[in-house]
């Protein structure tokens, strides 16, 4: 059995920022769009007239004040309000496979390795472009990697569920090195005519590469353990699939066929167990709160971060303890722990011990237990 080891990590950014005054001015002219084109409905009380956002109501919901994504143009268009992407022919490499290589190549170059070195591939993202072929193995062929990849999707626990399997591998000896990537198209899922949840996501991609702690050429961390759990719940949820033109309505415009989610039963619910789930994890392997140097979460709401790091240290989280990049990327899906602890990691000194969190729907929640080695 050999120690597994995460060795590089990298970041993709795209280079359009909506800020939330952008993203506040196209949803109030989409719903003033909206409230007139049904105000004899209004005014008959059929239909409820659709409420104006403010940067205000954003930041105090999430702690959101930016976010990167692929295309801003279609997004803060009232009349399209989704990403405009081009179509891509089949001989193009596809646009999760070029957010993914850039990030795969930051963890190379970080850790000294080039593609020759890597077994492995995993696409781990809540969403992929396609069925098949994997995007996985696009990626692998993009970057001149021999032996295999496949894709895989626990929403926004994926990066952690990816490394576990990526870290058990390297345990065993199926594969001496893997790249768990997580380029995640958030804008593409998101309902940007809703209210409540027009602001959440953005776009990003992240690479982890773990290798045997032996072969590690520089600073790394040592993965000590690794845990996974899920518990079936609807309330986030995404209905569309491919046995949607099956179904009596087909291809229509539904709701149910973006990014749904009941917040208020995710807060009640999904705290405790991802409290629960990160203490336990530390308890089984002997550590208590005080031996934690640094927690690395998912990054979807403040107020859930600070909750959840309050829990488990028993105490208010220094900045230090619980950094947050949410505030310019939003949500990233599986991939904001990622960039949480690409960003804030380095200053750990020989011995520290720090954790990632991934959570979401399914409901699913992963965790991964580092030390610091120089």
């Amino acid at each position: 059995m050999h120690t597994p080891a995460i060795t590089g990590t990298g970041v993709y950014t795209p280079e359009n920022v909506i800020t939330n005054a952008e993203l506040v001015i196209a949803f109030n002219a989409y719903a003033d769009r909206m409230n007139a084109e049904n105000a004899d409905a209004i005014a008959a009380g059929q239909v409820e007239p659709m409420q104006h956002s403010s940067e205000e109501f954003i930041l105090k919901a999430s702690g959101i004040e930016n976010r990167y994504v692929m295309d801003k143009t279609g997004v803060l268009d009232p009349e399209i309000m989704h990403p405009s992407l081009r179509q891509r022919g089949d001989e193009e490499p596809g646009v999760m496979t070029e957010m993914a290589v850039y990030a795969c190549r930051k963890a190379l170059e970080q850790a000294g390795r080039s593609a020759k070195d890597v077994d492995l591939v995993i696409c781990a993202a809540s969403n992929h472009e396609r069925a098949y072929p994997a995007i996985a193995i696009e990626i692998q062929q993009a970057l001149g990697i021999d032996g295999f990849g496949f894709d895989m999707n626990v929403a926004c626990s994926s990066a952690t569920f990816g490394i576990q399997a990526a870290a058990d591998m390297v345990r065993s000896g199926s594969v001496r090195a893997a790249l768990v990537v997580n380029p995640e198209i958030c804008s593409g899922h998101l309902e940007w005519r809703d209210r409540d949840c027009h602001f959440i996501f953005g776009d990003v991609a992240t690479a982890t590469l773990i290798e045997r702690i032996e072969d590690a050429k520089g600073p790394h961390f040592e993965i000590i353990s690794t845990r996974c759990a899920t518990a079936f719940s609807n309330n986030i949820r995404n209905n569309n699939g491919f046995l949607r033109r099956s179904r009596p309505d087909g291809v229509a415009d539904r709701r149910d066929m973006q990014f749904m989610q009941n917040g208020r039963k995710v807060f009640k619910e999904v705290l405790p167990m991802v409290s629960k789930h990160i203490s336990d994890h530390m308890t089984a392997e002997g550590f208590n709160s005080d031996d934690l140097k640094r927690l690395w979460l998912h990054q979807a709401n403040k107020t859930m971060n600070d909750f959840i790091g309050k829990k488990v240290l028993g105490r208010e989280p220094e900045a230090n303890e619980q950094p947050n990049i949410l505030q310019d990327y939003a949500n990233t899906s599986s991939a904001g722990s990622i960039i949480a602890f690409s960003k804030h990691s380095d200053d750990l000194e020989e011995g520290d011990v720090g954790l990632i969190c991934s959570f979401g729907a399914g409901y699913s929640v992963g965790s991964v237990i580092l030390k610091r080695h120089r």
